[in-house]
């Protein structure tokens, strides 16, 4: 299989959806360090519909406010619309990784050749789509 030359990189822009900023508080998974095992160099970026989807949440489940709290820590870039219409579309627009456990997203992310990050076996990560240097 020959290699896309777009998909090579050296630094990997992770977009986190909300159940990725689950992840630490579900499954106690370091992401720093997962993604630092993965991929060496990145950048994340949380997406603005993300943090409004964690704020709806914060009163119905106490995780939501410790992830709403994990996900300050990080820029967020803004998005038009809601849920994973608006996660694709900002991937799309910056050819960015997503880490997701959604598999309807994953697939979506996948029809459009995007890089997916997801949890394997409850204990590490796992990426599809991305070559490096």
């Amino acid at each position: 299989m020959a290699v896309d030359p777009s998909q090579i990189v050296d630094t990997v822009l992770v977009l986190l959806d909300a159940n990725a900023l689950l992840m630490p508080f579900q499954f106690s998974i370091e992401l720093e360090e997962e993604l630092t095992r993965l991929l060496g160099a990145y950048e994340i970026a949380v997406p603005s519909s993300v943090v409004a989807e964690l704020e709806s949440l914060v009163w119905s489940d106490r995780r939501a406010k410790a992830a709403l709290d994990l996900a300050s820590r990080y820029p967020v870039m803004e998005t038009e619309g809601s849920g994973d219409a608006a996660i694709l579309a900002v991937a799309k627009r910056t050819q960015a990784a997503v880490l997701t456990n959604d598999r309807v997203l994953r697939k979506q992310l996948r029809e459009a050749g995007l890089p997916v990050i997801y949890l394997r076996g409850k204990t590490k990560l796992e990426a599809e789509g991305i070559t490096f240097r």
